[in-house]
């Protein structure tokens, strides 16, 4: 049995995503449960009324908590029956044979934790997209989200599912705790999903979160700290950069320090990818600044 879990809120896109998701289970002819944990109270009933296929479970948010997609994902595979469960999300749509490619490593080379490709639909590449296909290509990853994942459902109870301390980077967190607890992460990068990333606005947004997410998840591993700036220097670079900027006011020609990762990003749009990194620091200060009570929430 392979468990299907989606969680939402408001994505009219949940529907589209349904009808693929289901395509794609049948033609994988295997045993198979979808399971939507949705949180619109009751604004996506339409939708449900339309897949009475899937078990549909309404979700309250608990209080004072604004994103709960953690808790939702666990709330799903509570109710999961499957030994493999697979994660993706509203307006997510699955591409070619998706499911069978993506659990066939785990049916036929006891791998316990695979992780499928995201991309932008065909001509809608966002900034996320190269790293994604390249990353891809590699057989282990050094981490994933949820957005296509398939995960054993004895490892997913050996680490204790999702922190539900977490606002946004439940995901990656996850799968550092694997990893930690000794499973590798195999890629299946012709399991293919695409999502389309939305205007630059949300965009924007979304690298917002994210460096939110990422400070988050480094207050919390520490020990992964020693290979940050090796690994990821643009969660230090940028938040020195914003915080630099006062500096200005002596030396006028700080702003063009921006010139080096603007020469190397040409070929990317370097005005898109610099708005996408300072907005992407900020929130990495915004989320070091915030209390520890709030933060992550």
């Amino acid at each position: 049995m392979i468990s299907i879990v989606i969680v939402s809120k408001d994505e009219p896109g949940l529907d589209s995503t349904l009808d693929g998701v289901t395509r794609a289970a049948e033609s994988a002819g295997l045993p198979y449960e979808i399971i939507v944990v949705d949180a619109s109270e009751g604004r996506l009933d339409a939708i449900a009324a339309a897949h009475p296929h899937v078990r549909w479970t309404a979700f309250s948010p608990p209080p004072g908590v604004s994103v709960t997609i953690p808790h939702q994902r666990n709330t799903g595979v509570r109710a999961a029956k499957g030994e493999i469960v697979v994660f993706t999300d509203a307006g997510c749509l699955p591409q070619g044979n998706w499911l069978r490619r993506l659990v066939t490593p785990m049916l036929d080379e006891g791998e316990s934790v695979v992780s499928g490709l995201v991309t932008g639909p065909e001509g809608h590449d966002s900034l996320y997209d190269a790293d994604a296909r390249r990353r891809a290509a590699d057989r282990y990853l050094p981490e994933c989200g949820t957005g296509n994942l398939a995960v054993r459902r004895e490892v997913f109870d050996e680490v204790a599912g999702f922190d539900e301390t977490f606002g946004y980077g439940s995901d990656v967190d996850f799968s550092w705790r694997v990893q930690d607890a000794g499973h590798r992460i195999r890629s299946a990068g012709d399991a293919v999903v695409t999502h389309e990333w939305g205007d630059r606005r949300r965009q924007l947004r979304r690298s917002y979160v994210y460096g939110k997410a990422r400070a988050r998840l480094y207050l919390k591993h520490r020990s992964r700290r020693a290979h940050l700036l090796r690994r990821e220097p643009m969660v230090v670079a940028y938040p020195l950069f914003l915080l630099g900027l006062p500096l200005t006011l002596w030396f006028p020609f700080y702003p063009a320090l921006l010139l080096v990762p603007a020469w190397r990003n040409r070929h990317n749009g370097p005005v898109r990818v610099l708005a996408d990194h300072l907005v992407y620091g900020a929130g990495v200060l915004a989320e070091l600044a915030a209390p520890r009570g709030r933060a992550g929430r």
